[in-house]
């Protein structure tokens, strides 16, 4: 498909705390405008405890998801954040899963960049508890996060049960995993 969009023009709003735009485009000679976020590229680690036979996952309180669905704002989520400046992907994954989960990893393994809003790195970490340094949870970074251990035999049944917030790069990581590594 031939792309049709000519950029207009990029305004800073100063509406609001965060780093919002207004983008102001033509599309297929329509006018068009929305305002957008920029955000950070980020990095999402799939981690399998091979001694427990169990994904470490994380879980968070989302205000985001708060504001629209009150009963469902703690979320379950890959270990991961943001891309630091100064750090590789990977060197701010492999803190990532230092600071939420108080594992160190050394060796990651690159699954795949994914395009949401911004870009995200997918990548795969196995630990046992020999790697465990502290007790995680974030509490470097003033972070409230829950470590969680999803059995193997149970990940099929989780990606499906739409009673838990989550993630479609966990799901992805999940179909991945059971595709590639099982």
């Amino acid at each position: 498909m031939k792309e049709r969009v000519e950029i207009l023009s990029i305004e800073p709003t100063t509406k609001h705390s965060r780093d919002l735009y207004k983008l102001s485009y033509l599309q297929d000679g329509k006018e068009e405008s929305d305002i957008v976020s920029k955000g950070k590229d980020v990095v999402k680690i799939l981690l399998y405890h091979t001694q427990k036979n169990a994904f470490v996952l994380t879980k968070q309180f989302r205000p985001f998801l708060y504001i629209n669905h009150p009963k469902m704002a703690f979320r379950v989520e890959l270990c991961g954040g943001g891309v630091e400046d100064g750090l590789s992907a990977k060197e701010s994954a492999i803190k990532e899963v230092l600071e939420e989960t108080g594992y160190k990893v050394d060796n990651l393994e690159k699954i795949t960049t994914l395009y949401t809003t911004v870009r995200m790195t997918l990548y795969y970490a196995e630990v046992d508890e020999s790697m465990r340094i502290s007790s995680g949870g974030g509490a470097d970074d003033d972070e409230m996060i829950e470590v969680l251990y999803l059995p193997l035999e149970r990940a099929k049944e989780f990606m499906f049960d739409e009673s838990i917030p989550k993630r479609p790069a966990l799901m992805f990581s999940f179909c991945w995993f059971l595709n590639m590594k099982e």
